[in-house]
Parts: structure tokens; sequence; C-alpha cells
């Protein structure tokens, strides 16, 4: 499959269009594929929170959408989807997200793409390059067993102080998430030597055209991760 594919990130409520196209790809995926209609991270508040950033996956006339995911920095006017997803579990967890803290949520691809790495390579590696951007120094997510491996690949550990040793049953009773915070964001002291190498490129640079190889091949890839209008973006 020969694609060339655009990355970018904005402060949500600056492109309600693309928001909308982002929502409703991951509502559909959800809905048809996993039977879930309705998660804590697919709440649509998001698309007017200006403390939350889309990074989205277009083609690349900006009109077709592939996948994203969001950086929702903790603020106490938005709950973070990881606090509405297992508070009821582990209360903890409400004490636990402080000033500076923020959660990349939201993550999806379509079946479109699906297999070329967009979701497992390229979307995880762009939110953590995101970081240095916003006012937060560490990130939660909370990862479907076959997203861990991505989450300790770009330097997540498993957070073992919350729920059972760090899992939970969530979206439903018959699915196991795993909670994961990434502590340092600017060092990243337990990422994979060669992901923290290309996560720092993506720093360095954050507009830049790259060749990116997935398991499905090569592919093309423009980003633009410099945030337009981060300077109104707040933490707790």
């Amino acid at each position: 499959m020969s694609i060339t594919i655009n990355v970018r990130a904005f402060v949500a409520p600056d492109d309600p269009e693309a928001c909308m196209r982002f929502y409703e790809g991951h509502s559909k995926l959800l809905e048809i594929h996993f039977g879930i209609a309705k998660i804590t991270s697919g709440n649509i508040d998001w698309l007017q929170h200006r403390n939350t950033i889309v990074v989205i996956v277009e083609d690349e006339t900006g009109t077709k959408t592939y996948g994203g995911a969001r950086v929702q920095v903790a603020d106490g006017v938005l709950p973070l989807p990881i606090e509405t997803a297992i508070g009821k579990y582990d209360p903890n967890i409400y004490s636990y997200v402080r000033k500076g803290s923020a959660e990349i949520c939201g993550m999806w691809n379509s079946k479109e793409v699906a297999g070329m790495g967009i979701g497992s390579l390229i979307l995880c590696r762009v939110c953590v390059a995101l970081m240095p951007q916003l006012p937060v120094d560490n990130v939660h997510v909370l990862c479907a067993p076959i997203t861990t491996r991505m989450g300790k690949r770009v330097g997540a550990v498993i957070d073992k102080s919350l729920g059972n040793e760090g899992t939970f049953y969530y979206p439903k009773d018959d699915f196991i998430a795993t909670a994961m915070v990434i502590d340092d964001i600017y060092n990243l002291p337990n990422a994979d030597p060669s992901e923290k190498e290309l996560i720092d490129i993506l720093r360095a640079n954050p507009t830049q055209h790259r060749q990116e190889k997935g398991p499905k091949g090569i592919f093309d890839v423009n980003y633009q991760l410099e945030v337009p209008n981060l300077h109104q973006v707040r933490s707790l």
C-alpha cells in the first residue's frame, strides 16, 4: 500500500471539523468492530476543551481521517478519562492526578490503514514527542493488552499503585485495561533507546517530512507537530 499521510497537532476547539471527523471515526470503529457503544475517552466534551490537544492522521488533502489520539491536560475542569474510567474501582486516582499531569487517550486508526503501524508506531511516538510543549511533567495512559507493549516502548511503566497491580476491567467486564505512566516526559529513562532517538528527532524538528517503516512497508509522513495557540493551555 503506497500512501502519504499528514500528522498534525492542534488545540481541539481550533478545528471543529477535524475534531468531528476524529470523533465519528473513533466511535464507528469502537461500535462496529468491538461492540463498544460508549467509553469515557469517547466523551464529546473534549471538542470544546482548550486543554485538549488533538493529534490527527489525515490524507494529503486533509479531508480524510485515518486515525488519531488526544493529549488531555489535567485542569480540574474536565476530568481525565482515566479518572472517570477507574474512579469507581480505585478512588486513589483522583488525588493521584496532580498538577503537571496529562493523559494520552482516544487512540485509534481506521481499518484502511490497519497493520501499517499508524497507531502502534506513529501515534504513540508523536504524543510523547509533544509533551515538552505542554505544561506537564508526567503523562498517564490506560492501555488495552495489545497496546501495553507500545506504551513500554515509548517509556511508560505499569502503575502498580492503582487497581490490581495496575489492571482493571474496562471498558467492559470482559476487557482488561492496564494503567501506565511516564513520570519523566523529558528524559524518558524507560524508553527503548531506538524509540527515544526517534522521539528526540521529532522534538528537535516538529515540522518535517520522513519516510517511516511499518509492518507493511515504507510510507511517507508529513509531520506538523508545533501546536498553534498553545499559550492558552493551562494545567491544574
